[in-house]
């Protein structure tokens, strides 16, 4: 298990990275996270829903995504509820302090006693464990949230359950690595503190012999091995987990006549943003990410992302202008398109009769598509092979809602929307609406070629930065000391 001092210390990219190192070494690994908190969510080949995070490290490990791999997933609604998906189905929508402290989740305005959680996640992880050796498990924020101790399904308890050997992971980057390690460490029970074997300080940047009396000092304090520094990266690229990293993103327009201005709308809700790392890699292109109205005027094409929210981002969109700077920019020739939520409120009208999303039950649409959209209860959750301009392309459906048409892709004059997330990781997608704008060179962009492709490299670029730094050796040791 890799387990953490705190949230976005690395510990999905630590995985990711050894999910392929034991591929590479003859191992037929799997990845396990018994609960995740995340907006970025991925279909199965069966049509239910896991984490995103778990789903990258699964194609790092070379072997198909399932609902085992992350049995509970959270997708947050708001600051205080999150929509509960159990292997892979929506359960209902969850108080934090229900979940929490007495178990329940929410349904049609009801408090219903969930399911027993701890057996479920545990049942998981033994049926992937009788099929995959090793597992690579990924623990959840920090360790030492003691506070839940007692419900703690992710981190410690599932540690102990699996017999797991735990390596922590802290961000030098942020600062304080020494007091969170020593105090994740200390903060342990005895009987906890015996599963940690390592710690692996990632991010670090600059000159590495700084920290080699830093890395003797915690081993001296902590008792445990330090078993790497990893440096940070900007050449590798890896799917994130969720909009933590979102802030990172760029939000500047372009001012080269070369580049091709493409505003992403800055939702309150935004999921799986994803969808745009193809695109944002096109040296042709400038992606980024704004609610500010004169960029969204300026932008040559604008997208509005998939979102957990659609009602309420659709009239935030609506009372800060967007909604109108939209328009402006389409009349004026723009390209818009939309993508799961954002194809949802470029309609005619989104309802929510039964109040799955929240209160408004009923908002009109950009109108820029004719299609009126209805929240349900069932969730779409399936991949999808689909032609465009003649070609095969691949992408994957997660929406709450059903709109009245067949079209898996609606167009009309400059608009484009589509329930299809990974819509923009097809080459003759992208190809298509840069040539639309007719501002761009024609000749195509090489590393869009094939996603699939540019993937596996990067997990063996991650895979090699991590065996560089971390003495892997040791870290086989480890595990063959508990068989």
């Amino acid at each position: 298990m890799f387990a953490g001092t705190g949230s976005d210390v690395g510990k999905s990219i630590v995985a990711a990275a050894f999910c392929r190192i034991f591929r590479q070494d003859g191992y037929h690994p799997a990845p396990f996270k018994a609960q995740n908190m995340a907006l970025n969510s991925y279909a199965t080949p069966e049509g239910l829903e896991i984490g995103r995070a778990q789903a990258v490290q699964a194609e790092a490990a070379g072997i198909p995504c399932h609902t085992d791999m992350n049995p509970l997933l959270l997708k947050p609604n708001s600051d205080h509820t999150s929509q509960v998906v159990l292997n892979g189905k929506p359960l209902g929508n969850k108080d934090a302090y229900d979940y929490w402290r007495k178990g329940c989740v929410q349904r049609g305005g009801a408090s219903l006693s969930g399911p027993d959680f701890r057996a479920e996640v545990h049942a998981a992880f033994d049926r992937l464990a009788s099929r995959y050796n090793p597992i690579v498990m990924e623990g959840a924020g920090s360790i030492a949230e003691i506070n839940l101790k007692d419900r703690d399904l992710v981190n410690m308890s599932m540690a102990q359950h699996a017999k797991a050997d735990v390596i922590l992971v802290g961000d030098i980057d942020r600062g304080g690595v020494f007091a969170s390690v020593y105090g994740s460490i200390m903060l342990q029970s005895p009987e906890d503190r015996k599963l940690i074997k390592g710690i692996i300080i990632n991010k670090f940047r600059g000159d590495m012999r700084l920290f080699d009396e830093g890395r003797r000092m915690l081993e001296d304090i902590c008792s445990v091995p330090v078993l790497g520094v990893i440096p940070y990266y900007k050449d590798i690229y890896i799917d994130e987990e969720d909009s933590v990293n979102l802030a990172k993103k760029n939000s500047q327009l372009s001012t080269l006549n070369s580049q091709l201005n493409v505003a992403v709308i800055l939702l309150r809700h935004i999921s799986n943003y994803t969808d745009f790392d193809t695109l944002e890699r096109d040296p042709r292109v400038n992606l980024f990410y704004t609610n500010n109205i004169k960029d969204i005027e300026q932008a040559d094409i604008i997208i509005l992302p998939g979102t957990k929210s659609t009602l309420d981002d659709l009239l935030e969109l609506r009372r800060n202008g967007c909604a109108q700077a939209i328009l402006r920019a389409h009349r004026d020739g723009k390209m818009v398109i939309g993508i799961c939520g954002g194809y949802q409120m470029l309609g005619q009208t989104v309802e929510d009769p039964e109040g799955i999303e929240g209160s408004i039950k009923r908002l009109p649409g950009l109108g820029l598509l004719p299609i009126h959209t209805t929240m349900t209860q069932e969730k779409t959750t399936r991949q999808v092979t689909f032609q465009f301009e003649g070609q095969k392309c691949q992408g994957y459906e997660i929406h709450q809602g059903v709109s009245d048409t067949n079209e898996i892709i609606l167009q009309t004059d400059h608009c484009i929307g589509t329930y299809i997330h990974g819509f923009l990781d097809n080459a003759p997608v992208i190809e298509h609406i840069l040539r639309e704008k007719g501002k761009v060179k024609s000749e195509k962009f090489a590393s869009a070629q094939d996603p699939q492709v540019f993937k596996e490299t990067q997990y063996d670029k991650l895979a090699a930065h991590v065996r560089q730094y971390v003495d892997i050796e040791r870290i086989y040791q480890i595990l063959s000391s508990n068989d």
